[in-house]
């Protein structure tokens, strides 16, 4: 199943940030539904992107992506106004097929599988209620049961959450504020100091390689043109 993506009742949304720092109760999010169709569009290609899917928040992937008009993603949502701060307990993720399960309760058994023996028990009250609590499990026309989740829920936290080994590290959300304009500002200018630095670089070892060129060719450097002379009038 497609990560980042979700619903908010019957809005369909794209969750940038599972927590927000220091409100784990909070996501950040945008809809999808209200961008121009250009900003929309390249929102799909960045999250079904290689570098989408295996970013454990969709903010952390996109922090380098670029709308068609050029400006960084992240920063130009954020500059639009388009990132909201939504309860994780509002939102709802299908991490596999048949199984829906409330951002919260995501987020909850992602720090919990860092905690070993509390994942399983964990796992098993999602296997209970089905991904969410107080719902009971799926049944047939005839009120029975059907079948354990359990596997369909391992599998589908793992494609949210990335494999058990790795857990402790991509589960945790950035440290920086999405939403402060210091924080985006200053990865902005990190990120035009770090390119200009690349650029003077290049230019550099081109001048170098046009120079070891010439003399190879025995070729001189081109004298530099002055200012022609004066030529005195021819007096009359």
């Amino acid at each position: 199943m497609l990560k980042h993506v979700g619903k908010q009742g019957d809005r369909k949304i794209a969750i940038v940030f599972r927590e927000v720092p220091g409100e784990e109760h909070m996501a950040l999010v945008v809809y999808p539904d209200i961008m121009k169709m250009e900003m929309h569009d390249s929102l799909m290609k960045a999250i079904e992107s290689p570098e989408g899917q295996q970013a454990n928040n969709l903010g952390e992937a996109i922090h380098s992506k670029l709308f068609p008009d050029g400006r960084q993603m992240l920063a130009a949502l954020h500059a639009e106004g388009m990132l909201k701060k939504v309860q994780t307990e509002t939102v709802t993720v299908t991490p596999a097929a048949g199984q829906t399960v409330r951002l919260d309760e995501l987020n909850k058994l992602v720090r919990e599988m860092e905690q070993g023996e509390e994942a399983i028990k964990r796992m098993a009250e999602l296997d209970a209620d089905r991904g969410y609590t107080g719902k009971a499990r799926r049944k047939d026309d005839y009120g029975r049961e059907v079948g354990s989740p359990s596997e369909s829920v391992r599998r589908g936290a793992n494609t949210v959450a990335g494999s058990d080994a790795d857990l402790a590290t991509r589960a945790q959300a950035p440290q920086t504020g999405a939403l402060d304009d210091t924080s985006i500002a200053t990865n902005l200018k990190a990120q035009a100091e770090r390119m200009a630095a690349e650029a003077q670089g290049l230019l550099n070892e081109a001048e170098r390689m046009k120079k070891e060129a010439a003399e190879m060719l025995g070729e001189t450097a081109p004298k530099k043109r002055g200012r022609p002379k004066k030529v005195a009038a021819n007096a009359s």
